[in-house]
């Protein structure tokens, strides 16, 4: 019986991909055999990556990147088609935020920095939509692809501080399911769009706000747990066998949805 989940031989690129949650997807997808192109901005911690994962006798590449640049993610198309062949997925897991964009709870929405804000709905938002014009041009014209973004827990319940952040991500859920309908609608159905929402893993972007300097959980960290079924947070790899579904034939039927992989925060009344 052939095995569906499999994915080897595909080129899936990650954009995102020295994160934390964005390095452990690439050493999970190479080691079950994808072509792994790695696009980041730290030079150092991705080419570290690339030969981490190269050690393992599994196929992957590095490229300094910008999503917010289409001439940089062009040429790096240009060098992934060159090396791996043909993209087969696009994971879209750039994002970020910045502390311009929060709000403080001695603030108001009259404080914000509105060019921090500006920054982080242009990362999240645009940083999604650019790689997905570049990297899927090819795969409308050959009618074939597989395009996964990141939203986030904020969407479905907007939590405070983070507006900026939680604005963008809803926008992404959005395009996620218009551009999925666009797709399908114009060029069949081996084309597809969806989304994964991780609820709350530890990560450089959140991990001061969620955890003090010994590692303790702040008081919004608490309340993420106390609102979490699981009671405890995310571990990095929790997300890749979810991740390897929706890259994989086993998904083929699954189209504009939003994949949440949570602990059951969103699933959670509080009552």
């Amino acid at each position: 019986m052939k095995n569906e989940f499999n994915i080897a031989g595909k080129v899936i690129v990650i954009t995102g991909g020295t994160g934390v949650l964005g390095s452990s997807i690439s050493k999970h997808l190479a080691a079950q055999g994808a072509k792994v192109a790695i696009l980041g901005r730290d030079a150092v911690k991705g080419k570290a990556l690339e030969n981490e994962i190269k050690a393992e006798g599994h196929e992957a590449l590095f490229l300094v990147s910008d999503v917010l640049n289409i001439d940089i993610l062009q040429q790096n198309h240009d060098e992934i088609k060159s090396k791996f062949g043909p993209v087969d997925v696009l994971i879209n897991a750039a994002g970020g935020n910045r502390a311009g964009a929060n709000i403080l709870p001695e603030q108001s929405f009259f404080d914000l920095d509105l060019e921090h804000l500006r920054q982080v709905i242009d990362l999240n938002l645009y940083g999604t939509i650019y790689p997905t014009r570049v990297f899927t041009k090819e795969m409308v014209d050959r009618k074939e692809g597989n395009i996964i973004n990141f939203t986030s827990a904020t969407v479905a319940r907007p939590m405070t501080r983070v507006i900026g952040y939680s604005a963008a991500k809803s926008a992404i859920q959005n395009f996620t399911k218009w551009l999925a309908v666009e797709y399908s609608q114009k060029y069949g159905d081996k084309i597809r769009v969806n989304s994964i929402c991780p609820g709350f893993f530890l990560t450089e972007q959140n991990r001061t706000l969620l955890t003090n300097e010994d590692g303790s959980l702040t008081p919004r960290g608490h309340k993420i747990i106390n609102s979490t079924p699981f009671g405890r947070m995310g571990v990095a790899d929790e997300l890749n066998g979810t991740i390897q579904w929706l890259c994989s034939d086993a998904s083929r039927f699954v189209n504009g949805q939003n994949i949440i992989v949570d602990g059951g925060f969103d699933a959670y009344s509080g009552v």
